[in-house]
């Protein structure tokens, strides 16, 4: 357990924040232990196709079988509006002593695909997360994002109601706050002691968090990942469509591009595959991406295309 003291002037400058590098890492736990996050395994399947194209000795070097994950890659939002690239090139200034003694916290030791030249173990770390998030979490970021602000609208409607000690208590079964102490129950059995010292306490919504988190190392700021409400019907769908009437509403062509782009691929693939031009395919690609049916990602000299949640919905006929 951890134990937060707050001052009078503490609880005034408690703020929420979202971080898209902070949710990337928590997001590391379930490519780690899949069964413990129920609620994103739609997620998961969604994004199947594409985790072969991940660098998976980096990410998973991240995080460890108690799904502790490294507090580099759980940076405290520094405002509401945090830009995932920024965040992801704030890593290049990273000292190597504190990504040592981060991955240290997790493991015990440093795995040794962090090991070598600083510059160039930083350059693979950020590409792995770039990569990671655009074929990911980008294509589902605006509705995982939806749930998280909603989640903050909503304590702060408890909070204009019923006071900052409600919307405190409220965060999860695992955090209890009387008054001055917020307790944050966590895996570890030690029991430590955090003043707030006039740091500010930001309080962050994750789709990944099943109780509540904390930064591991004591002297970072103080911040609770809590679990964001609502998300048992972040996936939900319509019922399913008739496959006859989507292919009357797309065509024979659009439809069978949409069937094939379970998996991603290029034009240039698809082309050969179908025997079309890939000026053609190209066409057919961009109107479909256009409608949201599709989604698109580079990957090294190669474009790729693969269906979106609602490419995804129509598809299940």
């Amino acid at each position: 357990m951890i134990r937060y003291h707050l001052e009078p002037s503490d609880v005034s400058s408690i703020r929420f924040g979202i971080s898209p590098l902070s949710e990337l890492g928590l997001g590391l736990r379930a490519f780690r232990a899949p069964d413990r996050y129920p609620l994103q395994r739609p997620w998961l399947d969604r994004i199947a196709a594409v985790r072969p194209l991940l660098d998976d000795e980096v990410l998973l070097g991240l995080v460890d079988e108690r799904r502790w994950v490294a507090d580099f890659v759980n940076p405290r939002p520094a405002s509401p509006l945090t830009s995932i690239d920024e965040e992801i090139r704030s890593l290049g200034r990273l000292p190597r002593a504190r990504m040592l003694a981060d991955l240290e916290r997790v493991h015990g030791t440093v795995p040794g695909v962090f090991a070598g030249r600083h510059d160039r173990v930083v350059e693979r770390l950020q590409h792995a997360l770039s990569t990671a998030w655009e074929l990911c979490f980008a294509p589902h970021w605006a509705r995982m994002r939806a749930v998280l602000q909603a989640d903050i609208s909503h304590r702060a409607r408890i909070a204009s109601h019923e006071g900052i000690g409600a919307v405190l208590g409220g965060l999860s079964d695992a955090v209890a706050y009387d008054g001055t102490d917020l307790d944050v129950r966590l895996t570890s059995p030690v029991a430590r002691d955090r003043p707030i010292d006039g740091e500010g306490l930001t309080l962050v919504p994750s789709m990944f968090v099943v109780r509540a988190s904390v930064p591991i190392d004591d002297g970072l700021p103080p911040t609770v990942m809590y679990p964001a409400r609502g998300q048992g019907a972040m996936w939900s769908t319509s019922a399913q469509p008739d496959a006859g009437s989507v292919r009357d509403l797309l065509g024979a062509t659009r439809a069978a591009l949409l069937d094939a782009l379970g998996e991603p691929a290029s034009s240039t693939d698809l082309a050969l595959r179908f025997g079309v031009s890939t000026s053609a395919v190209n066409q057919h690609l961009r109107v479909m991406e256009r409608g949201g049916l599709l989604n698109r990602s580079r990957y090294g000299r190669a474009v790729l295309y693969y269906r979106s949640a609602v490419g995804d919905a129509l598809t299940r006929a």
